[in-house]
């Protein structure tokens, strides 16, 4: 039993001695004062935010996927002379990129040309965007696989990258084209932001 008792009490203090041993604490008697320290640690990950569109206005994960629409069909005397759409819907995009490690890039891909239903094609040459921030531009779309790469710029001269700009799409509408809705297929872009 005694033998127990003390194994048990030796186990109990041998726990307890990490945490004993991390708090500092100081005994004075009479005047004066008594001095204890404390560490503290902050750890932040490295981290790389991109949004284009809805998810710009939060800071988290968000997986709606926006639709810029040039729709010619109150306006078809336009088509084809470097009009603007009738209607136009959600050219205007939102986007924040956020880094804390270095210099962001930025870039855009596709995986081949609008097509319509019957297989009718506008090249993504036809499309274009402007930032409404130039240390946030919009890269260049290419008509098929990734584009080049542009730099987003640091904040300050700093590792740290945040910046929030609106992305104007515009539509060149430079040819006539046969009918249909172009993008049924083929009508995505993937925006891709890197960070060493």
């Amino acid at each position: 039993m005694k033998k127990a008792l003390l194994l048990q009490s030796a186990l109990a203090l041998a726990l307890a001695a990490p945490l004993m041993a991390s708090a500092e604490s100081q005994l004075v008697t009479g005047a004066g004062s008594a001095v204890a320290r404390l560490d503290f640690r902050v750890v932040v990950p490295r981290v790389l935010f991109l949004a284009v569109g809805t998810g710009a206005a939060g800071f988290a994960t968000n997986t709606t996927i926006d639709t810029v629409t040039f729709d010619y069909t109150s306006n078809p005397a336009a088509v084809g002379t470097g009009a603007a759409a009738g209607v136009v819907t959600g050219n205007v995009v939102p986007v924040r990129v956020v880094g804390n490690n270095g210099q962001v890039t930025l870039a855009a891909s596709t995986t081949g040309a609008l097509t319509n239903a019957t297989a009718d094609t506008i090249a993504w040459s036809e499309i274009s965007a402007t930032s409404s921030l130039a240390a946030l531009p919009s890269p260049t779309i290419p008509n098929t696989g990734a584009g080049t790469a542009s730099n987003v710029t640091l904040s300050s001269g700093t590792k740290i990258t945040d910046r929030t700009a609106n992305w104007t799409f515009s539509y060149a509408n430079s040819a006539v084209v046969a009918p249909g809705t172009y993008g049924t297929t083929n009508g995505r872009v993937t925006y891709t932001a890197a960070m060493p």
